[in-house]
């Protein structure tokens, strides 16, 4: 099922865990370690050959923690540009025909967040391998717990009885070492698709051929090219017919051919130099915290009709479920963008 795993690792604490119990993982036979080494585009001095292989040798240690002689282990280093490290490790998985990628849940971050890392939740979110994030529990001691006998032992599969719910049943299925397969539905009591999607379309903004602004990455001291654009605006919707790129003459960019584009944060990276073009960007842009907090106080309108509860020692006020409602629905409201409105030439649109 999983022959070839991809991990990629950064050399943290949670990464070495990865690599550790990667060998326990059934049916794998080959394991391909990858550092990502990511630069920021305004770096004016970089050597790009010394500092792959430096990494490739740290890798070569880190392969030394796969205990197992029958597993064949490669090592792989790559560069990119800040925040473009989730799409290397996603065409390095179809690169190398990966079957799996494993990963730690946090990296060097030092937030301790309830929340995964930036590159899990890319990963997460974009990726199309199979895609195994491994969290461990830190003991009062410091350091982690080590479970690796336990990786499939026992799988918790929450449900909503979809179409694809089905297939990926279907696939647990087929995985050999899974001692225990629990499946879960939750009766849910809050928000409706319906009503989170009407929220989103309420908080959906038309960008329309808005100029992108460019950023100089230097690659030598002296020379620098264009390839990296921003937006003013994050949270797109994907796709080419809602995210489309042109020049000035109206010549449409294609994606992944000529441009690569990170929606969440709003920036293209073009394939070329861009030096002396101007590009402009025509899409649709979310105000997620605008969306949040409406859907706070939403809940907290609906939590206003509940019965206070005592139960079992514990108390369950309604009032203090109205408080952190609204609270919440505060907070995403300090971090919501304002609105403002500007005219164009077809009629109005709404900026965040």
């Amino acid at each position: 099922m999983f022959e070839k795993v991809l991990v990629p690792t950064d050399f943290s604490k949670h990464a070495k865990k990865v690599i550790e119990c990667v060998g326990e993982i059934p049916g794998i036979k080959q394991v391909v370690l990858l550092s990502v080494i990511s630069r920021s585009a305004i770096t004016r001095v970089w050597d790009p050959v010394a500092e792959l292989k430096e990494v490739e040798a740290r890798l070569m240690e880190e392969k030394k923690l796969i205990a197992d002689p029958s597993i064949e282990v490669k090592v792989r280093a790559v560069s990119v540009l800040e925040g473009e490290i989730a799409n290397a490790v996603q065409r390095v998985a179809d690169e190398e025909n990966a079957s799996l990628v494993a990963m730690g849940a946090r990296g060097k971050s030092r937030i301790q967040s309830v929340l995964l890392g930036s590159v899990s939740r890319n990963a997460l979110r974009y990726g199309d391998t199979h895609l195994l994030i491994m969290r461990y529990k830190v003991l009062e001691s410091g350091e982690m717990e080590k479970h690796c006998a336990r990786v499939f032992s026992k799988v918790l599969f929450p449900t909503d009885f979809s179409q694809p719910a089905e297939v990926a049943l279907s696939f647990l299925k087929d995985i050999k070492g899974i001692g225990e397969l629990v499946l879960l539905n939750v009766v849910s009591t809050g928000e409706t698709d319906e009503e989170i999607e009407d929220t989103l379309d309420d908080h959906k903004y038309r960008v329309h051929r808005e100029e992108l602004e460019r950023e100089k990455t230097y690659l030598t001291n002296t020379t620098y090219e264009y390839r990296v654009f921003h937006s003013r605006y994050r949270d797109y919707e994907q796709g080419t017919a809602y995210f489309q790129v042109a020049d000035s003459a109206g010549s449409a960019r294609v994606l992944t051919t000529d441009y690569t584009a990170d929606y969440q944060r709003g920036v293209v990276t073009t394939v070329t130099d861009q030096a002396g073009t101007t590009l402009y960007l025509t899409g649709w842009s979310y105000d997620l915290n605008g969306a949040a907090a409406d859907l706070w106080r939403m809940r907290a309108g609906k939590v206003s009709s509940y019965y206070s509860v005592d139960m079992d020692g514990h108390r369950l006020s309604r009032s203090d479920w109205f408080k952190h409602c609204s609270e919440m629905a505060e907070m995403y409201d300090r971090r919501s963008r304002p609105v403002t409105v500007r005219p164009w030439r077809d009629g109005l649109v709404e900026d965040r």
